[in-house]
């Protein structure tokens, strides 16, 4: 698909559609906004829904154009190939198509394992990355076997996306009654985020790919490749983290003891805690979406300024 001129598209609201990834249709959205887009990666089996609140409080200052990787959302469901490098030629793509520069690339979860391998694999395309409660992976307790806990990652995961629902209101209900988004957070965005991650229009089932997440899942445990990715990127670089895990009152995803290993491989990484918030409110709820949205825009600016180069000033 010929890239498109930029000076020629005049968005003004936000805008949902398809466009051409690596041999494969994504869909995506655009909000619009003041100067360059920054490019949303999501999490392993949600979507690009999963920042309609980010978006919302940009408010303007900053376009947000986000995809369903392959295998997830509306994007097309191909029986392979799939993996980090794989979602990351498919966003090179879907960038090029637009004639996209240099841009920041905000990761959430195994998001930024994808904009590191994007940044790997065209650092052209690259000026900084967001790595919002992703892109490491700490080393396994010991006497933990690896093939065991993959096991049991994989079968949590399958069996959740093979669950069916008697409805989009009975789903709904379902992640209500969960710890994941505490009442205080529970809002329109999560209801639209929800919402979207199912299909059918009476029984519904969650749209992901198991076939997809069972490979992207396997490559989170290739921890040398994840290293050695890490350890390439020279652009500025900002960890998000959210204060606790997957829901209130658990470990977060990186705790402090994490840290150091984390920073061997980007010692001139930026990091930022956003307390009360879990791994999914960290982007959903008003909390997170605010203080993300205004983490993107003076991070933005400084990778401007820096020409995509390391920076003291971030």
């Amino acid at each position: 698909m010929k890239p498109v001129d930029q000076r020629q598209i005049k968005v003004t609201r936000e805008a949902r559609g398809r466009i051409s990834g690596d041999d494969v249709e994504l869909a995506f959205g655009y909000w619009p906004g003041s100067g360059a887009p920054v490019i949303a990666i999501h999490g392993l089996t949600a979507s690009f829904i999963s920042f309609i609140g980010v978006a919302e409080r940009l408010a303007g200052r900053r376009p947000l154009f986000a995809l369903d990787l392959r295998g997830r959302g509306d994007s097309e469901k191909p029986d392979g190939p799939y993996g980090m490098a794989q979602h990351a030629r498919d966003v090179a793509a879907a960038m090029q198509t637009l004639g996209l520069g240099p841009s920041v690339i905000v990761g959430h979860s195994m998001g930024a394992f994808v904009a590191t391998a994007l940044a790997a694999q065209n650092p052209e395309l690259v000026s900084g990355i967001i790595m919002i409660d992703g892109g490491y992976v700490p080393d396994l307790p010991v006497g933990v076997d690896s093939a065991k806990m993959l096991d049991a990652t994989l079968a949590l995961r399958i069996s959740q996306l093979r669950q069916t629902y008697e409805s989009r209101q009975a789903f709904m209900e379902f992640w209500r009654q969960q710890p994941n988004f505490p009442p205080e957070d529970w809002n329109a965005w999560t209801e639209s985020f929800l919402d979207y991650e199912v299909t059918g229009d009476t029984t519904v089932r969650p749209k992901a790919s198991a076939e997809g997440v069972r490979i992207d899942v396997a490559e989170a445990f290739k921890k040398d490749e994840i290293i050695d990715r890490l350890k390439s990127v020279k652009i500025p670089v900002l960890l998000v983290r959210a204060e606790a895990g997957f829901e209130p009152n658990r470990p977060p995803i990186f705790p402090d003891s994490v840290m150091p290993a984390f920073r061997e491989c980007l010692p001139d990484m930026k990091e930022e805690m956003i307390t009360g918030t879990t791994h999914f409110t960290v982007t959903l709820g008003e909390r997170g979406a605010t203080r993300v949205a205004d983490l993107i825009v003076n991070f933005a600016k400084t990778c401007e300024k820096s020409g995509g180069v390391v920076s003291s000033q971030i």
